[in-house]
């Protein structure tokens, strides 16, 4: 009964939310027992969490012989990470990412999405278009595990500063918080979020399916909004604890993550098809919403309540010309 997919569509979405929160905090106390800041945190731990959902319905896909899925969730899902992950924290709290420093993580992401649209038109991907991508996801990851070296070498003067900013006040983070404790609160997000998305992601499909909805629609509207709601959890939750750092870092690095990762992984499972209507249309929306984030990175824009509400209005527009 549809009625039993509405609740559990519901307990997916609470335990994202407890998900989102719980990895925020051990993401956040992480960094400032590291020393290192939680922007790059968040563009490992946090965006390898949160994009967990993506890959395990990527590759749950292919195997189900439906690999179309798997790339129409991956390209929604990195446009909702821009227009609706990003627009709905600026509606709710507003963000201001003047003090990110985003600029190479942001020229990374673009990088990545032009090396995925070329890959895209030389479709289908197959395993060797993976080992471009995973190779590039690891010269990536490489360059942030040496620039958290970099910063570990300051930690206690990093640790010291974040005191100074009064983050602990603000979001009851404790430099000296037990290992084991943050440890916990990592695990519990990182469990939590892919079990939360997994429950409400089925049960929309279900429920889209009982109306009559394409499985192409499903996977670019209702599965890549579903997989992005572990973003936007983390998102939500870091803005209303004013670490703007982590938000914007989350939704680069799963943007990344996503692209490089998830479709490097799946092609490995078995070749991933792109359809005309993607290469006409979806890849160049999601270019253009990555390139939104421009006058943010580097004019130092505010993510207020205005810009809110054009992101959100962008996106469902975007989810209206693809139903239609």
């Amino acid at each position: 009964m549809l009625i039993t997919e509405f609740l559990l569509a519901s307990l997916g979405l609470v335990i994202l939310l407890l998900a989102g929160d719980t990895l925020v905090r051990g993401a956040v106390n992480l960094s400032l027992r590291l020393g290192i800041p939680a922007l790059i945190v968040s563009l490992t731990i946090v965006a390898f969490g949160t994009s967990a959902p993506e890959l395990l319905i990527a590759v749950k896909a292919i195997l189900d012989g439906v690999p179309g899925l798997a790339l129409g969730n991956v390209v929604g899902s990195n446009t909702a990470n821009i227009l609706l992950v990003l627009g709905v924290p600026a509606l709710i709290a507003g963000l201001d990412t003047r003090e990110c420093n985003t600029r190479r993580n942001f020229q990374i992401m673009i990088a990545a999405t032009i090396l995925f649209i070329v890959l895209a038109f030389l479709g289908p991907i197959t395993w060797w278009h993976g080992l471009i991508l995973l190779a590039a996801l690891g010269m990536m990851l490489g360059e942030a595990f040496l620039s958290a070296r970099s910063h570990k070498r300051n930690g206690a003067r990093a640790a010291d500063e974040a005191a100074e900013a009064g983050l602990e006040d603000v979001e009851g983070a404790d430099p000296d918080m037990p290992w084991w404790k943050i440890g916990l609160y990592l695990v519990l997000g990182l469990v939590g979020l892919p079990l939360g998305a997994d429950l409400l992601v089925e049960s929309s499909v279900i429920i889209a399916r009982s109306y009559g909805v394409s499985e192409t629609a499903i996977g670019l509207t209702l599965v890549a909004a579903g997989t992005s709601l572990p973003e936007l959890a983390t998102t939500v939750m870091a803005a209303l604890r004013r670490h703007a750092e982590v938000a914007l870092g989350n939704v680069i690095g799963s943007n990344i993550f996503n692209l490089l990762a998830i479709i490097g992984v799946a092609s490995m499972v078995g070749p991933i098809p792109v359809e005309p209507g993607i290469l006409k249309f979806d890849l160049w929306v999601m270019l253009a919403a990555s390139l939104l984030l421009i006058p943010f990175v580097y004019r130092n824009w505010i993510f207020d309540r205005s810009v809110g509400i054009g992101l959100t209005g962008l996106y469902l527009v975007y989810i209206v010309g693809v139903l239609s």
